[in-house]
Parts: C-alpha cells; sequence; structure tokens
C-alpha cells in the first residue's frame, strides 16, 4: 500500500511539473523580416541597448508583468534581474516597453506596431504574427531559450 501512495505522490508532482513547464515564444510583427535571433542579440533588445531593426525601424517591447511566473523565466535568462528588478526596468523604459494584461493583448498590439517585438505562451499564438526562431531553433525544440520552468 505505502507504494502506491509514493506512486500516486510522484504521479501527481510530475503532472504539476508538467503544467507548469510553458513554452514562451518570441513573436514580431508580420511586417517585419527578422526571422531568427541570437540569445545575445535579443537579451541586447529586452535590455534596450539595441533600439532599432536592421531596417532601421524603432522597436517597441510587449511583456506581460515581468513579475508573473512566465516573465520569471525571461527575467532570469534575458534580464539576469528577479522579478522585481525587471518590473522596475520596463517602469524605467515605458517610453519603449509596454505591460500587457494578457497573451492575447500582447498578440494584438505586436500585430498592429511595425517594429514590435513581444513574448507570449506558445499556445496563444495566431497567424497575425511572427514567431522568431531564437539560435536557430523554434519554441517546440529541444535546447529552445525560453522554455519554462
Amino acid at each position: 500500500m505505502r507504494g502506491w501512495r509514493l506512486l500516486a505522490l510522484l504521479w501527481v508532482v510530475t503532472l504539476a511539473s508538467i503544467a507548469q513547464a510553458r513554452q514562451l515564444a518570441i513573436i514580431t510583427d508580420t511586417a517585419n523580416t527578422t526571422s531568427e535571433l541570437s540569445a545575445s542579440d535579443l537579451a541586447k533588445i529586452l535590455n534596450v541597448r539595441t533600439r532599432s531593426w536592421p531596417d532601421g525601424k524603432p522597436i517597441k517591447i510587449v511583456l506581460r508583468d515581468p513579475s508573473s511566473a512566465d516573465m520569471q523565466v525571461v527575467a532570469r535568462k534575458l534580464f539576469n534581474m528577479s522579478g522585481d528588478q525587471a518590473r522596475a526596468f520596463v517602469r524605467a523604459h515605458s517610453d519603449l516597453m509596454v505591460v500587457a494584461d494578457s497573451d492575447d493583448a500582447v498578440i494584438r498590439y505586436v500585430s498592429s506596431t511595425r517594429g514590435a517585438i513581444g513574448i507570449v505562451d506558445l499556445y496563444s499564438l495566431t497567424k497575425g504574427v511572427n514567431v522568431v526562431k531564437i539560435d536557430g531553433k523554434l519554441p517546440v525544440e529541444q535546447g529552445y531559450l525560453l522554455k519554462g520552468n
């Protein structure tokens, strides 16, 4: 009987970790010709060191709340900051960054704003945006930078 309890507990823990393992996608408007970025270039964009695309169009960054669970991965991997530090950074750069209240809001803003780049859950994607490869990988591929948890 004890073995079954342990197995049941292990199953519950596994399901919980699978549910939290989100796949985030970097998106741009469909007019943007950038289809791939290195992790380094993406970090430069998100840290506002790079402020325009190769065609000269200004970059507008669209994020969910930097202290939310999904954005914790982004804050840690690309901003190298805690959620609170990332939130303060976004507030300090409100002229270049927009905080949206949902993935749908991120997608709407990015799809209608030339030069915008955003981060959303892979399963929120629509055809109104382009998904950008990071280091040659799409969100569904092994080793993708922004795989959750």
